[in-house]
């Protein structure tokens, strides 16, 4: 028996109980059949059996490491995450014309599952980054999409969601965190993000943060909140790499059942300008942000049902 997944469960509930036929029948995902479906779950079997799962004690044992100012992890950790990567399944959910798989959601979480049975702690940076880039295709306008969306897509970038503050923790009608327009369409963003997931680390090329913050003179509470993209490395207009975009790491929290994913506490603007672009309209960036948290949420609470069937085996 499978130490993370019992495929005789999961093709009842994706071919009995959810009827997953009926969503291949449609004009979306009718490149895909049962066949195709059993395929793309024998590959994350198989992967996270042999690269994911032989990791898992090492990558909860072993945080990440805070050093010079960089967020250092295990290179067992890059190297199964490289695996994952090379093998497309990052791009599971997301339409052919970005070079995605166009699988049913109900299929990709059943994926996920997989891999969070393996190995919870190394998950939470490429799933974390398909929220991400969903929300940014959801809600960015087309120039920041043609510039950042191929690169999350495809995993050589990772994303984040900033959210909480030391002072305020939930309460984001409290936040401090300040944006100031420059005049070209950038704004300034300064001020401190606390417990962001994946905040910094040394496996993508760039990470692309998606901030909540305040313009100046927005309205009190949770509506004079707005969104932008704000990356680590800043992107040129051809694509490539620039400068570093002032975002300091300012220290690593330690996070009980997730303590491969790095969680930090980070520093926006504070030996420099940090630039950053407005998501979507100004003042309604929480709206346009539960477009991020409701996919994440989702992958969340995916974790305790996978790890308690990697429990129950071991018993």
């Amino acid at each position: 028996m499978s130490m993370i997944v019992n495929r005789r469960d999961v093709d009842f509930y994706l071919n009995e109980m959810f009827d997953v036929g009926s969503l291949l029948a449609s004009d979306r995902y009718s490149e895909h059949d049962r066949e195709s479906i059993s395929a793309i779950l024998d590959l994350c079997q198989n992967m996270a059996e042999e690269e994911f799962l032989p990791l898992a004690a090492e990558h909860d044992e072993n945080e990440p490491v805070f050093k010079d100012g960089q967020a250092i992890t295990p290179d067992s950790l890059k190297a199964c995450l490289k695996t994952f990567i090379e093998a497309g399944l990052p791009t599971a959910t997301f339409d052919h014309d970005l070079g995605g798989m166009q699988l049913p959601v109900m299929v990709a979480n059943f994926m996920q599952g997989i891999f969070q049975a393996a190995n919870a702690p190394a998950t939470g940076y490429i799933f974390l980054t398909s929220s991400n880039a969903h929300m940014l295709q959801a809600c960015g306008s087309e120039a920041l999409r043609e510039r950042y969306l191929p690169p999350l897509v495809e995993g050589r970038w990772f994303g984040t969601m900033c959210l909480s503050e030391p002072h305020a923790g939930s309460s984001l009608s409290d936040i401090r965190c300040s944006a100031e327009p420059v005049g070209d369409g950038s704004y300034k963003l300064t001020g401190t993000k606390m417990w962001i997931s994946g905040g910094e680390q040394d496996i993508s090329e760039n990470i692309v943060h998606m901030v909540l913050a305040r313009i100046p003179d927005a309205p009190p509470g949770v509506k004079g909140i707005s969104l932008f993209l704000v990356p680590k490395i800043r992107v040129e207009e051809d694509g490539s790499l620039g400068e570093p975009n002032n975002i300091a790491l300012a220290g690593l929290n330690h996070k009980m059942g997730q303590r491969g994913t790095t969680n930090t506490l980070l520093n926006f603007g504070e030996g420099g300008d940090c630039l950053g672009y407005l998501v979507g309209e100004e003042n309604e960036g929480l709206k346009n942000m539960f477009h991020m948290m409701n996919e994440a949420e989702l992958v969340w609470v995916c974790w305790p049902p996978c790890r308690g069937w990697v429990a129950i085996v071991l018993a």
